[in-house]
C-alpha cells in the first residue's frame, strides 16, 4: 500500500505544497492518486478546484453515518481525485473524542475501500494540530512526510512529531516510516544550514537529501489553482519535487 500523510505541527511549513505536488508528481507518472485533505482550512481542496458545500461531502459523513469515501471522492483539475474538506471538520475532536476506533476510522475505511496500492496511491494533507483528524492521518498511512522549513520553530514542530510517533508506536504496534523534508531552504542564508546540521544530527538517515527551495514558481501557483508542475514546469521548483518523487521511489519509501 501506499498511504503518504504530509504533517507537521508547526503551519506554514509546505504541508500543502508538499501533498499537493506530491500527488500531482504521482499522477503525471500514470498513477490514479487520491488526495485526503483533513485540515478544516481547507487549502487543498481549494487550490484543486474542489469545494465542499457542507461537512457531509467531507471525511465527517464518514464518522457520522460511515459513507464510503469513493462517494466523496470528486475530480480536481490537478489530474488526480480529491476528499475535499470543510470547515465543520474542525467539529470532530468535539462530537467523537479520541478512542481507538475513533482514530482508526479513516485507517478501517481506507483498507475496507482497497485504497492505496501502487497504482492508487492517497496522499493525505493534515492540519498542523495532533487531534482526532491528524491521528487518523498517522494511523492511516504507510509512511509519514514531515516538512519543515529553514526555520527553528518549524525543527521544533517536527521533534515534537517525533516524540509524538514514539509515543504511538505501542498503540499502531509499528514504526512508522519517516522522512524529514527540508522547505523554503535558501542555501544563501547561515541559518538555513543550522536547520539542515540540526535535522540531520537528529534524524539521521530519515532526512530526504532533497531539499525544496525556496522558489517563487511554488508562492506563485496556489494563486492561480495550479500545481507547481501546471504553473512553471521548468521552475526550480517543479524540478525539486520531481527529484523529491526520484528519490522516495528508489529509497523505497514510496512504491
Amino acid at each position: 500500500m501506499t498511504i503518504i500523510t504530509v504533517f507537521n505541527q508547526k503551519g506554514g511549513v509546505g504541508k500543502t505544497t508538499t501533498a499537493l505536488n506530491l500527488a500531482a508528481a504521482l499522477a503525471m507518472r500514470g498513477r490514479e492518486v487520491y488526495g485526503i485533505d483533513l485540515d478544516p482550512q481547507a487549502h487543498l481542496s481549494a487550490i484543486s478546484g474542489v469545494t465542499a458545500s457542507s461537512g457531509d461531502d467531507t471525511v465527517l459523513s464518514l464518522f457520522q453515518r460511515n459513507r464510503p469515501l469513493r462517494e466523496l471522492a470528486r475530480d480536481s483539475a490537478n489530474g488526480f481525485k480529491v476528499i475535499p474538506s470543510h470547515i465543520e471538520l474542525a467539529k470532530v475532536d468535539t462530537l467523537f473524542g479520541k478512542g481507538y476506533n475513533v482514530v482508526n476510522r479513516l485507517n478501517t475505511s481506507l483498507l475496507a475501500e482497497k485504497f492505496g496500492d501502487a497504482q492508487r496511491p492517497v496522499v493525505i494533507d493534515c492540519s498542523p494540530l495532533i487531534g482526532v483528524l491528524s491521528l487518523n492521518a498517522i494511523f492511516a498511512c504507510d509512511c509519514l512526510i514531515v516538512p519543515i522549513s529553514a526555520d527553528f520553530l518549524s525543527a521544533k514542530g517536527a521533534f515534537h512529531i517525533e516524540k509524538t510517533l514514539k509515543a504511538l508506536e505501542p498503540v499502531l504496534k509499528r514504526r512508522v516510516k519517516r522522512r524529514y523534508l527540508l522547505t523554503r531552504f535558501d542555501q544563501r542564508r547561515g541559518m538555513a544550514h543550522e536547520i539542515q546540521r540540526m535535522i540531520e544530527e537528529n534524524f539521521g538517515a530519515d532526512v530526504c537529501t532533497t531539499r525544496i527551495a525556496e522558489n517563487v514558481s511554488l508562492a506563485e501557483s496556489p494563486a492561480s489553482n495550479k500545481t507547481v508542475f501546471e504553473h512553471a514546469p521548468s521552475s526550480r521548483g517543479a524540478q525539486d519535487y520531481k527529484s523529491l518523487l526520484d528519490e522516495l521511489i528508489e529509497c523505497g519509501f514510496i512504491d
